[in-house]
């Protein structure tokens, strides 16, 4: 296939990207949020199914083209429809999002790479050899754990070769503490707003939530720990 018809969807992205920030990357924020806030919530109860509609779809298009934004759309999901259906629906929204993006990215040069990585030899090869010996674990680590950026985990999945229902069951599920941080917090950003302030810090960081997300990432780093730990026990 020419290189230009594959690489067409990641151009669409791009200038997606692009149109979408210059026009409404102001209202990517909490002083957007806080000022339009009681129009959104007029909206969303009056046209209840098309505000969960529009959501899910600039949620996906935020994710999608990767621009600034995912933190505060978060936001929005719990401070419009609490923590359920909320926390739904920004999973929904970006998971579909972060799914378009591996697949641009896969479909322009994911094959490509991958099979000149497999033939390959050097630090690559090896990164990706590991990747490929516990799928699963370093999946789930990427979105569980807040070393690698967002983007980052949507995209180096399509780079080396992770089957798309690996990437798009690891993404659902693996995003489910973060999101249900961001969306509890937005949750109660009504409060915060009418105290005059905007939300920092110690809004996502609730003890009885961080146990949760803790204890959901060791239960995902469980798998890798054992194969590694039984590998040493097994003699060469």
């Amino acid at each position: 296939m020419p290189r230009l018809i594959r690489l067409m969807p990641i151009a669409i992205l791009a200038v997606a990207a692009a149109i979408l920030y210059a026009m409404y990357g102001e209202y990517l924020s909490f002083d957007a949020l806080r000022d339009q806030r009681e129009a959104l919530l007029a909206y969303r109860d009056s046209h209840y199914v098309a505000a969960v509609i529009i959501f899910v779809a600039v949620y996906v298009a935020i994710v999608a083209t990767s621009i600034p934004g995912a933190t505060i759309i978060s936001l929005t999901g719990g401070f419009l429809f609490s923590i359920f259906p909320g926390l739904l629906l920004n999973v929904l929204g970006a998971t579909v999002g972060a799914t378009l993006l591996f697949l641009a990215v896969r479909f322009g040069f994911g094959d490509t790479l991958v099979s000149r990585i497999d033939s390959s030899s050097g630090r690559v090869k090896r990164i990706k050899d590991g990747i490929d010996e516990n799928q699963w674990s370093v999946l789930f680590a990427m979105r569980l754990l807040p070393l690698v950026p967002f983007f980052v985990a949507n995209l180096l999945p399509a780079l080396m070769g992770v089957p798309l229902y690996r990437y798009v069951v690891t993404t659902a599920l693996g995003i489910i503490p973060g999101a249900f941080l961001y969306t509890s917090a937005g949750a109660g950003l009504g409060a915060v707003f009418d105290a005059g302030e905007l939300p920092d810090a110690s809004s996502f960081l609730e003890p009885r939530y961080l146990v949760i997300v803790i204890l959901v990432v060791c239960a995902a780093l469980v798998p890798s720990t054992w194969k590694r730990w039984q590998g040493k026990r097994t003699p060469e």
